[in-house]
């Protein structure tokens, strides 16, 4: 079954990790490391069984590969789940395990932050482990991706105006966001500071609250967020509402936001096509986090990160050239793109290039 799974996604290496002591539960996934190490954060959530675990954390590297691949950068795809409720489950003891367990990788994977993990939980990680990104600024990192993220689905989301209206202007159409954690929040306030009408739906009161009581947002109930009347839907909270379920009941001419793994399956994509309705790949929307925190592998600079995440714009442009260029759905195009990239530069045999003194001689990239 396990290695079914790994033929269909075509993965390197998974690693299971466990730690009693330490209440450890968690799987890292090594996706591709044919243009560099394997990069990608560290998810921490309740999963019903381990097979969910496993599923996700396969299909979440997988999509790094390609989000890195796309973004440009030289590195390859992973991931990593705990098995755990984040409002209860974490310790001191299980990040530091988490990080041996990372670190005897030799660099092979590095990590960083994703869903139900913060800045402070990757500190307990780099205790043990130099292969860790998105840490405190103290350390060389440059802290919470979440704002990277958000600014980064911005560029995607004035290319994607471009291309369905002709304009980059976000404050002429409304939206319906649905998520508010870190980069659901971040995105409200970019899209309210360019004077969008905005309508939001949160499982968590407060934040919906918040996004109300600051940024003028108005409130809809989790279901009926699928029923707005609003020029674009952008998913801000865990994948699959893309789904056979939701689709019939959209109006939305766009579809734009950061969320991973947005549609439930391939099939969702070609009746978005069929629809009309304009689909921005989400891991190329929602690359900017990821192309920040691999600044740390060379040397972090703020003001080139900002630079690069602005070339969202221009890859997701290239998407849409290629989805018509080659007469298929803006997801296929997207997978083209990378694949192509991956070939091509894959042919090269790429040194891993410069570190900082922190990664310095120590990442083992390569397949």
């Amino acid at each position: 079954m396990i290695f079914e799974h790994l033929d269909t996604f075509g993965h390197e290496q998974v690693v299971f990790c466990h730690n009693k002591d330490a209440g450890l539960k968690a799987i890292i996934a090594i996706h591709n490391t044919v243009l560099g190490p394997a990069l990608g954060g560290t998810r921490m959530w309740p999963y019903k069984s381990e097979a969910e675990a496993l599923n996700d954390v396969l299909r979440l590297s997988r999509g790094m590969t390609y989000k890195n691949a796309v973004a440009g950068l030289d590195i390859g795809g992973g991931k990593a789940v705990i098995i755990g409720d984040p409002s209860t489950d974490k310790s001191e003891a299980l990040f530091r395990a988490f990080g041996q367990f990372v670190q005897s990788l030799g660099g092979r994977y590095i990590t960083a932050e994703d869903v139900g993990i913060d800045v402070n939980d990757m500190e307990l990680v780099y205790r043990e482990t130099e292969f860790v990104t998105g840490v405190h600024q103290v350390h060389g990192g440059s802290g919470d991706p979440s704002p990277f993220t958000a600014y980064g689905a911005l560029q995607g989301l004035m290319a994607t105006l471009n291309r369905k209206f002709g304009d980059e202007e976000v404050g002429k159409y409304t939206y319906a966001v649905q998520g508010l954690g870190h980069v659901g929040m971040e995105y409200v306030k970019l899209l309210k500071e360019r004077g969008a009408k905005i309508f939001v739906t949160d499982i968590n009161k407060t934040l919906v609250d918040k996004a109300v009581n600051e940024y003028g947002a108005e409130a809809v109930g989790t279901d009926e967020i699928y029923d707005v009347n609003a020029d674009v839907y952008s998913p801000c909270a865990l994948g699959g509402t893309l789904n056979e379920q939701t689709l019939p009941r959209f109006k939305f001419k766009v579809i734009c936001g950061p969320a991973n793994n947005q549609m439930a399956s391939n099939e969702i994509g070609d009746e978005l096509e069929k629809r009309g309705i304009l689909y921005a790949p989400d891991y190329a929307v929602n690359a900017g986090g990821v192309m920040n925190v691999a600044l740390e592998i060379t040397g972090y600079n703020r003001e080139r990160a900002m630079r690069q995440m602005r070339t969202i714009y221009h890859n997701l442009a290239r998407i849409y050239e290629i989805a018509e260029r080659d007469g298929i759905p803006t997801y296929r195009a997207a997978d083209r793109m990378a694949e192509e990239r991956i070939m091509v530069m894959g042919k090269l045999k790429l040194p891993l290039g410069r570190t900082t003194p922190r990664f310095q001689g120590r990442i083992r990239g390569g397949a």
